[in-house]
């Protein structure tokens, strides 16, 4: 009984596309803040080194608007799934290099870095239902 009601409400199509919004909102608020914030969005990319720093800025706000907006909208949701991954892959390494630090900063460093690891499993699972789904639809 219990497993079936969970079932219904966690099985609820509405779930899904909350589940898929969760999973984007870092990346919708931190596009729009840097989208609101151009020279705020600069500044971040020359801390960390990116250069030039304006494209960098540009890009990433683009990626993440562009890939969320792919996932919510189910068209190419693989693509934008696999993006965020690569993107979320690529910036914890350059943000959440844990393994420089001393402690006590290694330490919150290092759960950062693995939370982001698991952002992008996250990911890398909304690609791969998308692309079996996808199978399952196209054969006769």
């Amino acid at each position: 009984m219990i497993t079936n009601l969970a079932r219904r409400v966690i099985g609820a199509p509405v779930m899904h596309w909350l589940g898929l919004l969760c999973l984007c909102a870092a990346y919708l608020q931190g596009g729009l803040v840097k989208a609101f914030d151009l020279p705020g969005a600069i500044a971040e990319m020359n801390h960390f080194g990116l250069q030039p720093a304006a494209p960098f800025a540009l890009a990433t706000i683009g990626l993440e608007l562009v890939a969320s907006l792919l996932i919510l909208g189910g068209v190419w949701r693989w693509l934008g799934a696999l993006s965020l991954a690569g993107f979320t892959l690529m910036a914890t390494f350059l943000a959440n290099r844990f393994w420089e630090l001393a402690p006590p900063e290694r330490f919150m460093s290092a759960n950062s870095f693995f939370e982001h690891i698991g952002l992008c499993g996250g990911f890398l699972l909304v690609a791969w239902h998308d692309l079996n789904d996808r199978a399952k639809k196209a054969k006769p």
